[in-house]
């Protein structure tokens, strides 16, 4: 496939609690990625910023958004709405300068089935084991067992999708990650060799849906 020549786009997904928005945080400021700062209807947590972390709106305003048809994609994520409006996005890409998605599979496949002309890398990120995901996620700002519960029970059905994903990357150790993330954009980029063992990576997916 021809991609205009523009900047990529590199989508980050993954089950709550397994890191993503640090990575993604990391890369762009490795990179100057552009972040695509998504919209949503949920409370903004301790020391999240409107307009940086998320632009935080109502509901009404959210339906709105999507009436007039200005998402590049958007999903209802633990009954809170998420989404990316289009315009910064292609605007970016059309500037040569390539923007990072943090969303999840919903997001992922809206956007892969728009087939647009810019090259788009997608990774999905996996804990190291079910048990460090829930010491993650009890350590957030989730004080509520229940909410802790409900994010493990999710992951159980999130996990199911990293198939669609070009890669699938463990989060064990953070700068770890995040060269391994690095060293695949890079060579997606320049068309280099990639150091990618499907086969580790599937004997993991397997343990932790075991």
């Amino acid at each position: 496939m021809l991609y205009k020549k523009g900047g990529i786009m590199v989508i980050l997904s993954s089950p709550s609690g397994a890191g993503k928005t640090t990575l993604v945080k990391l890369l762009s400021e490795k990179n100057n990625f552009f972040i695509s700062t998504s919209h949503t209807t949920r409370k903004p947590r301790e020391k999240e910023i409107n307009g940086k972390d998320y632009h935080f709106v109502s509901e009404k305003e959210f339906n709105r958004l999507i009436k007039n048809d200005e998402f590049i994609e958007y999903a209802k994520v633990f009954n809170n709405f998420y989404g990316t409006t289009r315009t910064p996005v292609i605007t970016n890409l059309e500037k040569k300068r390539n923007v990072i998605f943090d969303i999840d599979w919903q997001g992922a496949d809206q956007i892969k089935n728009k087939k647009l002309d810019y090259k788009l890398v997608t990774f999905f990120i996996l804990p190291p084991s079910k048990k460090i995901l829930r010491e993650r996620l009890s350590n957030r700002d989730m004080k509520d067992k229940l909410i802790v519960e409900e994010r493990m029970k999710q992951f159980d059905r999130d996990v199911l999708h990293w198939i669609n994903y070009d890669y699938v990357v463990i989060n064990d150790e953070l700068d770890e990650c995040f060269h391994k993330i690095q060293n695949l954009i890079d060579a997606e980029i320049n068309n280099g060799s990639k150091d990618y063992d499907k086969k580790y990576v599937m004997r993991h997916i397997e343990k932790l849906i075991s």
